[in-house]
C-alpha cells in the first residue's frame, strides 16, 4: 500500500535533505515540515513515492505534523544561505523540476483528501449538519482547540506561591495533602471556564459514591456551560474486570472470562450493566471495549482484557459488547488501534514495536476493528506503538538520542490513510494518554501536539493532573496548542475536521440539546439504588460461574469434599498476596450458603520469602488445600526469580501431598497461561482474573465493587456452582527455562 504524503506532515523531520528543492519550489515535501526541532523523522534516502502507508493506532493518538508557512520560510532561508558548486546547482535544479511535478501532484491529491475528509466528518442528518456548521463557524480558535482536549483531574496537591502563601485546594484542612478530586476546586473551575474542553476523563479517584459522582459530573457540565462552553463528553475506562473505575459499582468478570462462557449474549448483558451504571452518574462515554487480539501470551498489558487470541473470537464477543453499551445510550470507544495484542512491551512504561506488514494487520489485528466500525463504533483509541513496516518515518528520541519510528498515534498513514481511507471510519479518533512513557520519553510537547493532530487524531488526552505541576503542564499544553495553530504549524482544516466530528458525536447522542445538568433527588435515588445493585452483582456472579474453566480434574479432586472437623487451607502465592482477603470473602459466602460444614477449620495463608517452610508444612498437614496462583508475566513461573518464588513452593506442596496420599487443587487467578506450569496438580481451575481484596469488601459504597472471578472460583471448589467454561485462548507450553513457547 503506498503512502500518500501530505504537505506539512511532520515538524520533527530533518531539514537538510530537501533544502534546495524547497528554495526552488517554495514548499517542503510532506516528510520535512517547517518549525521542527532537532528530534524529527529522518527521511534521508527515502523514496517518497513508494513509502508504505501507516496504520491507525488504537490506544493513544499522536500524529505526524504538517508543514507550516513559517516553517517553509525558515527552511527556504536556510537553503538560500547555503552555497553549492555550479555543477551541483544544475543537478539540483534538474532534480527540483522533477520534484516540483511530484509535489504538485501530491498537493492536488492532498487537497482532494482534505475535501473527502471534511465530507466524511459531516453528520448525515441535514438539520444536525446545519446546526453543527453554524456552531463551528461561530467558534474561536481557542474554543476549537479546547474541544480537542479531554483532561483528567485525578488527584490534587496544594502548592505554595512565590511568597509562601498556600493556594486553596478543596478546603483548608487539605493544605499540603494529596486529595482525590471528588469535587471541583476553584482552580479547576477556572481552568474549565477558560479552555472549554471537549470532555473530561474520570478515574477511580473521582468515584467515591453514587451521589458524589453524580454531583461531580453535574458540576463539570454546569461549570462548562455557564462559561459559554458546550456539553462535555464525560468518559471512564469501564471495561469490566480489573479495569473498572466505579469503585462502588458492578465490576464484572472481564472480557476473556466473558468469552470463556461460550455465550456472546453475556458480553451484551454485562456491557449493558456497565453502560447503565455509568449513565446513572452522568458518564456518557465508555473507553471500551478492548478489541485487541491477545495472540502474544507474553503481552504485559492486554492479557485478560482481550476476548481471545483470534480475530473471530474478538469479533464474536466484541460486537455484542458494543450493542450492550449502545442499548444504554453510552458512547463506545474501541481500543487500541491498530492492535496492542502482539507486543511484549507495555506502552505505559516502554515503546513497543510490531514488525507486522499492512497485509498481515489487515488479515488479523484489523479484523475486529473493521467489524466494529461496520457495526457503528463511535470512537477509536490509538496505540502508542511503532509499526516500521507501515510507518517508516523516524524521529530522534529526546531522552535516548536513538532513532525511533513514529507510533501509530502520530502516523497519518495509519490514522488517515488506513483508518479513514481504507477502513471507512468516520467517527472520533482519541489518543491514549499522552503522558505514557512511549510518548513522554521520546517526543517534545510541541511535536506531540502537532504530530498527533496533523496525523488525524481528533481528541487528545493530555497528561493526567496528579498535582499542581501537572495542572500547570495541562495549561501549558493548551496554550501551546493555540500558539502552534496560530503559527500555522497545525493545519487549520484538520482542526475543523476534528471539531466537526466531535460535535457530530455530541449531536448524535443529544448532548448539544442539553442546557441543564442540575441534579434532582430522583436522579440521586436512582443512582444509589441502581449502581452495584444486588441484581447487577448477582448477574455478574452467574456469568462468572459460567466462565470458570476446569482444565484438569483427576482423582475426583474437584470439588473439595470437606467434612466437619477437617482442616482446609487456602494458600495464596506471593504474586497475589493482595487478593488474600478473597479467601475470607469466599468463606463468608460459603457459610451463608451452608456449603461449609460447621466445625470446618478453614484458614488462609499467603506465601512469602520468609515463610516457605511454614506454608509447605501447613499445606501438607491440611486435609484439603487450594493453592491460588497469579501469572502476570513469565517471571511468575520461574522459581529462580523473586516473582516466581511461590511456583517452587507450590510444586513442592503438590509433590509432598501426593507422597502423603493427598490431593492438591490449583486456581489460576489471572492469565490462564500458568495452567501448564503445574502438571502434577490434581485439578486446575481457570478464573481469568482477580482484583485487590485485602479484606472482605463492604456491602455498598466506596470500595464495594469486587471482581467475582476469584471468589466464585474458590466457592466452586466447595461445590457452589458448576464450572462450564472453555478456554478462549491457546495455552502455550512452558520450556525448561519456564518461558512460554510458541502456541502448539
Amino acid at each position: 500500500m503506498k503512502k500518500n504524503f501530505r504537505t506539512g506532515k511532520s515538524i520533527c523531520s530533518k531539514v537538510g535533505v530537501l533544502l534546495v528543492c524547497t528554495l526552488l519550489i517554495g514548499a517542503l515535501s510532506a516528510c520535512n515540515a517547517g518549525g521542527k526541532g532537532e528530534n524529527g523523522p529522518d527521511t534521508t534516502g527515502k523514496d517518497e513515492s513508494t513509502v508504505s502507508a501507516s496504520d491507525s493506532a488504537a490506544e493513544a493518538a499522536e500524529e505526524t505534523e504538517k508543514d507550516s508557512d513559517s516553517g517553509q520560510a525558515e527552511a527556504a532561508s536556510a537553503a538560500a544561505s547555503e552555497t553549492a558548486a555550479s555543477e551541483t546547482a544544475a543537478a539540483e535544479q534538474a532534480q527540483a523540476a522533477e520534484t516540483t511535478a511530484e509535489q504538485a501532484q501530491a498537493e492536488k491529491t492532498g487537497a482532494a483528501e482534505t475535501a473527502a475528509a471534511e465530507e466524511t466528518s459531516r453528520p448525515a442528518d441535514p438539520a444536525l449538519e446545519a446546526s453543527i456548521e453554524k456552531l463551528l463557524s461561530e467558534m474561536t480558535l481557542e474554543e476549537k482547540i479546547g474541544q480537542m482536549f479531554m483532561p483528567a483531574f485525578r488527584v490534587w496537591q496544594e502548592e505554595t506561591d512565590t511568597e509562601g502563601k498556600n493556594l486553596t485546594v478543596q478546603n483548608s484542612e487539605d493544605a499540603g495533602q494529596e486529595v482525590n478530586v471528588t469535587e471541583l476546586n476553584d482552580r479547576i473551575r477556572e481552568c474549565m471556564a477558560k479552555y472549554h474542553f471537549g470532555g473530561v476523563l474520570l478515574f477511580a479517584e473521582n468515584f467515591r459514591d453514587a451521589e458524589q459522582t453524580l454531583r461531580l459530573t453535574s458540576d463539570l457540565q454546569q461549570t462548562n456551560l455557564e462559561a459559554g462552553g458546550l456539553p462535555l463528553l464525560v468518559a471512564a475506562d469501564q471495561e469490566g474486570g480489573y479495569i473498572t473505575r466505579l469503585t462502588y459499582g458492578t465490576r464484572g468478570p472481564g472480557n476473556m472470562a466473558l468469552a470463556a462462557t461460550g455465550n456472546p449474549e453475556n458480553a451484551r448483558t454485562m456491557a449493558s450493566i456497565y453502560g447503565k451504571e455509568l449513565s446513572l452518574v452522568g458518564v456518557n462515554t465508555d473507553y471500551a471495549p478492548v478489541m485487541d487480539i491477545n495472540n502474544n501470551p507474553n503481552n504485559p498489558v492486554i492479557g485478560v482484557r482481550s476476548f481471545g487470541d483470534s480475530p473471530d473470537k474478538v469479533v464474536e464477543y466484541g460486537l455484542p459488547f458494543i450493542e450492550g453499551l449502545h442499548d444504554q445510550g453510552t458512547i463506545v470507544t474501541l481500543k487500541h488501534f491498530p492492535g496492542h495484542g502482539n507486543t511484549d512491551t507495555d506502552s505505559h512504561t516502554g515503546f513497543p514495536c510490531i514488525q507486522s506488514t499492512y497485509e498481515e494487520l489487515k488479515n488479523f489485528e484489523l479484523v475486529p476493528f473493521q467489524g466494529a466500525i461496520d457495526a457503528g463504533a463511535d470512537m477509536i483509541m490509538t496505540a502508542h506503538i511503532q509499526y516500521p513496516q507501515i510507518e517508516t518515518d523516524t524521529c530522534t528520541s529526546i531522552s535516548t538520542g536513538e532513532q525511533i519510528y513514529l507510533p501509530a498515534t502520530m502516523s497519518d498513514a495509519i490514522l488517515t490513510d488506513i483508518l479513514r481511507g481504507e477502513m471507512g471510519f468516520e467517527g472520533v479518533v482519541v489518543t491514549d494518554a499522552l503522558d505514557m512513557a512511549a510518548i513522554a520519553d521520546n517526543f517534545s510537547l510541541e511535536d506531540t501536539i502537532c504530530m498527533t493532530i496533523n496525523a488525524g487524531a481528533d481528541l487528545l488526552i493530555p497528561p493526567t493532573v496528579l498535582d499542581a505541576e501537572k495542572f500547570h503542564k495541562l495549561e501549558e499544553m493548551l496554550n501551546l496548542a493555540v500558539k502552534l495553530a496560530k503559527d500555522g504549524k497545525i493545519d487549520a482544516g484538520r482542526i475543523d475536521e476534528s471539531v466537526r466530528r466531535i460535535l457530530t458525536l455530541k449531536g448524535k447522542y443529544g448532548l448539544l440539546d442539553r442546557t441543564d445538568f442540575a441534579v434532582t433527588d430522583e436522579q440521586v435515588s436512582a443512582a444509589v439504588k441502581g449502581i452495584g445493585s444486588d441484581e447487577n452483582r448477582q448477574t455478574a456472579w452467574d456469568i462468572t460461574e459460567q466462565a470458570l474453566t476446569l482444565v484438569k480434574n483427576e482423582n475426583e479432586a474437584f470439588p473439595v469434599k470437606a467434612e466437619a472437623g477437617q482442616k482446609v487451607l487456602v494458600l495464596f502465592a506471593g504474586s497475589c498476596a493482595s487478593r488474600a482477603g478473597t479467601g475470607d470473602f469466599a468463606k463468608q459466602i460459603l457459610t451463608e450458603k451452608g456449603l461449609l460444614p460447621e466445625g470446618t477449620d478453614y484458614s488462609v495463608m499467603v506465601n512469602t520469602a520468609e515463610n516457605n517452610e511454614e506454608c509447605i508444612k501447613a499445606a501438607v498437614e491440611a486435609d484439603h488445600v487450594i493453592m491460588v496462583h497469579s501469572m502476570y508475566d513469565a517471571s511468575n513461573l520461574d522459581p529462580n526469580t523473586e516473582d516466581g518464588l511461590s511456583s517452587a513452593v507450590f510444586s513442592r506442596i503438590i509433590e509432598e501431598r501426593h507422597a502423603a496420599g493427598k490431593k492438591a487443587v490449583l486456581i489460576s487467578a489471572q492469565l490462564p497461561y500458568d495452567a501448564n506450569r503445574f502438571p502434577e496438580a490434581d485439578a486446575v481451575l481457570l478464573t481469568y482474573g482477580s482484583y485487590i481484596m485485602r479484606e472482605v469488601p463492604p456491602a455498598s459504597g466506596e470500595g464495594s465493587a469486587y471482581m467475582p472471578n476469584l471468589p466464585a472460583g474458590i466457592c466452586a471448589c466447595f461445590g457452589m456452582g458448576e464450572p462450564g467454561g472453555t478456554v478462549p485462548v491457546t495455552l502455550p507450553k512452558i520450556d525448561e527455562n519456564y518461558r512460554l513457547t510458541a502456541n502448539p
